[in-house]
C-alpha cells in the first residue's frame, strides 16, 4: 500500500478529511518502541516520531505518515512523553 500524502492549502497546512489511522505496521512498531524506551529509561521518557525510524529515509512515505499523524492529526509536540504515544497508539487513536 502506498501512502498519498493529504492535500495541503495554499500555506501549507494539511487539509485531513475525516479520521487520519496509521497503517497496522507502524502502529506496531510504534507500540514497540515506546515499550523499549519505557522499559530502559523510565515513564518519563520522552520520544519523537523520528524515534521510530533507523537513522537514514529509506521509506519516505512513512515517514510523512508518521509525521502527519502527530504533528497534523494530533497536534502533538515535537517530544512527547512514550507512555502518552503508547497508551494513544493502543487506544486506536
Amino acid at each position: 500500500m502506498t501512502w498519498k500524502a493529504p492535500a495541503t492549502n495554499c500555506a501549507g497546512a494539511f487539509l485531513i478529511s475525516g479520521p487520519f489511522k496509521l497503517r497496522a505496521s507502524l502502529r506496531q512498531t510504534i507500540i514497540e518502541t515506546c515499550k523499549a524506551k519505557i522499559a530502559s529509561k523510565g515513564e518519563t521518557v520522552g520520544v519523537s516520531f523520528y524515534a521510530f525510524f533507523k537513522n537514514k529515509n529509506d521509506d519516505p512515505d512513512l515517514l510523512m505518515e508518521a509525521a502527519t499523524w502527530w504533528i497534523a492529526t494530533q497536534k502533538l509536540d515535537h517530544f512527547e512523553k512514550a507512555v502518552k504515544i503508547r497508551d494513544m497508539v493502543m487506544q486506536g487513536q
